[in-house]
């Protein structure tokens, strides 16, 4: 049925039968389906909700939904990113916003949810204690990982800012001289800037991952900069975190490179470690089923997805109500 249907299939339909696809959606729109009947079109735009949606594990997660403006999305893992997923889209992402659309499910609806992943924004966390108070909250490890990465592409960002600096002032001397400037050329073909640009890449990987090329790089690349290689290597001692069998065990990793960052001094994860310490025990609650945000972010993908086929919102109440017919 057209109910049913989403942008690529219509596009198929209008092909098929040669008619314009936009003049196929308002036919859809205005008789086809029942949006001029939709009961939750009053208030879609500051939120929907789905409570027959609601399940034991859920994720919660952000997402631009059109013209950069952010919205709130909580969906049920049980449905895999398909029908049923879609459980609250909240116009927002202010904590009070979230709860005031959250706590309008029952407290037996609320009492069901066991388990919430989630990122690390504090709105989101609080709103979920408050609404959700029987629930475990699990701070996903993709964001965590994140952060410990960032640590080690603001090094080089740095690193590569100096060496744009350098060679600026090398070309302003040379010209002042009268000469040529000859730029540095690596083991690896590359200048210091161009060498410092290539390597973010192989800075989000493990090493067991590189290539004959990228261990090349990463050679040239810790020999001109060892400070970047130390703070490549102390993210990649936290990222072991993961790799433990046990709860306890990755407690006891965890709080070992937190005294490590603290005791070596290594001031370019100050901020992070505390961020990590001050999430630590929903960060910990991983490995009680080491369960992640994946399907949220998967969800968001097919969002943007479905965003695209339509080359953008231009009707955003129409835009909702197609999403929910195929998630909700």
């Amino acid at each position: 049925m057209l109910i049913e249907s989403n942008a690529d299939a219509l596009i198929t339909i209008a092909k098929y039968v040669g008619v314009d696809y936009q003049q196929m959606l308002r036919q859809y729109k205005d008789f086809s389906s029942d949006f001029r009947r939709w009961d939750q079109a009053p208030h879609a735009q500051e939120y929907l909700l789905f409570p027959e949606n609601i399940g034991p594990r859920i994720s919660i997660d952000e997402v631009a939904l059109s013209k950069g403006e952010l919205v709130t999305i909580v969906t049920n893992k049980a449905a895999k990113g398909g029908k049923g997923s879609l459980i609250a889209l909240i116009g927002g992402v202010k904590s009070a916003q979230i709860r005031a659309v959250l706590e309008k499910l029952s407290p037996h609806q609320r009492s069901r949810v066991k388990e919430v992943t989630m990122d690390m924004a504090k709105n989101m966390a609080s709103a979920i204690e408050h609404v959700f108070p029987e629930s475990t909250r699990v701070t996903d490890h993709f964001h965590v990982s994140q952060l410990v990465h960032e640590v080690v592409q603001n090094e080089r960002i740095k690193l590569r800012w100096q060496e744009i600096e350098a060679e600026s002032q090398a070309l302003a001397q040379a010209k002042k001289k009268g000469v040529t400037y000859v730029p540095q050329e690596l083991l690896t073909g590359e200048t210091p800037k161009q060498l410092l640009a290539r390597s973010r890449y192989i800075l989000y990987k493990d090493p067991s991952t590189w290539t004959s090329n990228q261990w090349l790089r990463s050679r040239v690349l810790f020999g001109r900069y060892p400070q970047l290689e130390t703070t490549f290597n102390h993210a990649r001692k936290f990222l072991k975190v993961y790799k433990c069998a046990t709860k306890e065990t990755a407690q006891q990793t965890f709080e070992q490179w937190i005294a490590q960052t603290h005791s070596e001094q290594m001031e370019a994860f100050y901020s992070c470690a505390n961020s990590l310490q001050a999430h630590k025990d929903t960060i910990l609650n991983y490995f009680e089923n080491r369960s992640t945000n994946a399907n949220a972010e998967s969800f968001n993908a097919k969002i943007k997805g479905f965003r695209a086929l339509g080359r953008g919102v231009s009707d955003p109440l129409f835009f909702l109500y197609r999403l929910t017919k195929l998630y909700a």
